[in-house]
């Protein structure tokens, strides 16, 4: 029980990397608020789960909503948020960098960096005052070896794995922990945009075979890597951008 009765929080928690990150603190003992746009998969996921889980709907882009999400798991979990997981992410399909929109380049911003903008302003204040917390903010080997094809994508984690050693060297004195978590292209709902093509065996090769390990990331690895930074046993690990990604940055 690595988590036993830390509060916890993570966006985009009804599928993927989110949805697992969820369970698994859940097995380790966390009280988990799951949040996500997606209000019906939030409630399954949360349902499932049981007791030390609830549901909330949370359109990150939106300060009212983030200041929603904190107040909702404040009020059912008894004041303590110990762990924030900033895991809602979105792309554009894999294409030609002209060939995206503005509308298109403001909601990758919107959902991928602003977002942790508003969760920082909401959530730093009541961590200075506990004097401990953890923030996990999930950026992407595409922020450190970029593929042709998502720049737009690709400069959206990069801001995020920046901004979390950034975050990680000013709140290092409040005794709050900043991390990235950095996976590679995972079996995710978002895989076809990633690959800009369908999702086939023949064409799954291609990116395989700049994986050294030879698989796609999976939500088990990345929940893994999450609890881990989440607890105790990283107490003294800070700033980080922590690579799950079978080698694919070597």
């Amino acid at each position: 029980m690595r988590l036993k009765d830390k509060v916890t929080i993570v966006t985009g928690a009804a599928s993927g990397f989110g949805e697992g990150i969820a369970r698994l603190y859940a097995q380790e003992g966390a009280k988990v608020a799951v949040a996500d746009i997606n209000a019906a998969g939030a409630k399954s996921v949360a349902a499932s789960i049981g007791a030390n889980a609830i549901a909330v709907t949370c359109d990150v882009t939106k300060r009212a909503d983030i200041d929603a999400l904190v107040r909702a798991t404040r009020d059912a979990f008894g004041g303590r948020i110990d762990v924030v997981v900033n895991n809602a992410g979105w792309t554009h399909r894999n294409r030609p960098l002209l060939e995206v929109d503005e509308a298109t380049f403001d909601k990758v911003y919107a959902i991928n960096v602003k977002s942790i903008f508003h969760m920082i302003h909401a959530i730093v204040p009541l961590m200075r005052q506990q004097k401990s917390g953890v923030i996990l903010n999930v950026g992407s080997t595409a922020g450190i070896r970029p593929r042709p094809g998502l720049t737009w994508y690709n400069s959206s984690k990069g801001a995020v794995n920046l901004m979390s050693k950034s975050l990680a060297v000013e709140l290092g004195p409040d005794n709050i922990r900043v991390n990235a978590i950095c996976p590679v292209i995972g079996e995710t709902g978002l895989l076809e945009e990633f690959m800009g093509m369908p999702d086939t065996p023949e064409n799954r090769k291609k990116f395989l075979a700049t994986i050294p390990l030879g698989r796609m990331s999976r939500p088990l690895d990345v929940a893994r890597a999450a609890l881990y930074l989440a607890s105790d046993d990283a107490e003294f690990i800070t700033g980080v951008e922590f690579p799950v990604d079978g080698g694919r940055t070597v």
